[in-house]
């Protein structure tokens, strides 16, 4: 049976990688700063907005400086601070309901990825008001335009300003699942990164961590593209190079930049090339306990791309040189061995957890349902794995033994 189903998968993949060139994949419009905005507001004839952040944004005054534009501009706002840090299907709803209530014409999420996978979801609701957030998982089953789209990372690692998914969180189910379309790319993309020097050092590290997942996964899936590979060797060089003076010193500026730059570029590759197991995983246990979602793959990625083996050790060595930590002399297998290192060392440096401690072994079995159901067939994963193989993986990153 694994037999036939990993033909089916592989048939899928290719399928998608030959209609790569022909899918409408676009770029949002790069701005530097809020009070840069005045001209996609005039443009996108921006009346009223829904600012979708969290508490922590708010109470930071993180959001002054846009808000101060729409007023500039003579733009009404509401302002739904309810976010959760795994968006929750009843978030969407909650801020939907402002939406409609103010009559706004325009989403502005400000904040980690959380908040911009709010937005999206939420402007797929508009566009779909008689179907649920459920009913438009998975792929492509968003098609209509939504109202703008304004993402303002505070984070430099999920680079959801630029990427077609919506990840939600279906609480009641404790069951996490992905929107999938191209309307979902924002249509404005605000890097400021002033704007990400008050994140605390262990976001910093994690949200880092998150986009040096991204530009590994793009990079060692089976659906590349020239682009998408140089993408995702620029963006591997540039977390090593920064995301550790970016979390010693949160004023290193063009730390922050540089880590800005690279959760974009990772956010392109991976929009086109895709993830694989690790954010599999990780999202089961985003929507089983919350886990923070760039802390699970910072934790997840070093045994997942162990368990791959032979399979990733030539392209590990390409990640390895870009990064610095690899000779030209090293053989494939070398190379993948430092390079897996080199990502358990960050991690130790930074204070990243080697185990998640929530784990419970009676919703492993569930958990890796989940995760085999979101990978498979859609992820180009190197290897394929069945049910059973990926609950191993929970065992190994659990504070247990089995």
């Amino acid at each position: 049976m694994f037999i036939l189903k990993s033909v089916f998968c592989r048939i899928f993949q290719t399928a998608f990688r030959l209609a790569l060139p022909l899918l409408p994949y676009r770029e949002p419009q790069i701005v530097r700063s809020c009070s840069q905005l005045d001209r996609a507001v005039e443009k996108e004839k921006i009346r009223s907005a829904l600012i979708v952040t969290d508490k922590g944004i708010v109470n930071n005054g993180l959001t002054a400086s846009l808000e101060r534009t729409l007023e500039n501009c003579g733009v009404s706002y509401s302002v739904y601070d309810g976010t959760q840090p795994n968006p929750t299907v009843d978030n969407v709803e909650e801020a939907l309901e402002i939406y409609h209530k103010n009559n706004c014409n325009a989403l502005i999420a400000i904040g980690g990825g959380s908040s911009m996978d709010c937005a999206k979801a939420i402007g797929a609701r508009v566009v779909y008001p008689d179907r649920t957030v459920g009913q438009m998982k998975g792929v492509l089953r968003i098609l209509r335009r939504l109202p703008t789209l304004i993402a303002v990372p505070t984070t430099a690692g999920t680079g959801s300003e630029v990427t077609l998914a919506a990840i939600v969180t279906d609480s009641k189910r404790n069951y996490k699942y992905a929107l999938m379309s191209f309307p979902l790319i924002p249509h404005y993309a605000v890097l400021d990164a002033s704007l990400t020097c008050p994140l605390p050092p262990h976001l910093t590290a994690t949200t880092g961590m998150d986009a040096l997942t991204h530009a590994t996964e793009a990079y060692i899936g089976r659906s590349t593209t020239r682009k998408t590979r140089r993408l995702a060797l620029e963006a591997v060089k540039l977390v090593f190079e920064n995301v550790e003076s970016a979390y010693s010193d949160g004023a290193d500026i063009r730390a922050r930049e540089n880590m800005l730059t690279a959760a974009y570029k990772a956010g392109v590759a991976f929009s086109k090339s895709y993830v694989g197991y690790i954010h599999a995983v990780a999202h089961s246990l985003g929507g089983q306990y919350g886990t923070p979602h760039g802390l699970a793959n910072a934790v997840i990625m070093p045994y997942v791309l162990e368990i791959y083996g032979s399979s990733v050790h030539k392209k590990l060595l390409r990640l390895g040189l870009a990064a610095g930590i690899c000779s030209p002399e090293d053989t494939p297998a070398e190379g993948a061995e430092k390079f897996i290192r080199s990502i358990e060392e960050l991690n130790r440096r930074m204070g990243i957890p080697d185990r998640i401690s929530c784990i419970k072994e009676e919703d492993i079995p569930v958990m890796a349902r989940h995760a085999e159901r979101e990978a498979n067939p859609l992820y180009p994963v190197p290897r394929l794995m069945t049910e059973k193989e990926l609950e191993n993986i929970y065992y190994k990153i659990g504070e247990f033994a089995k």
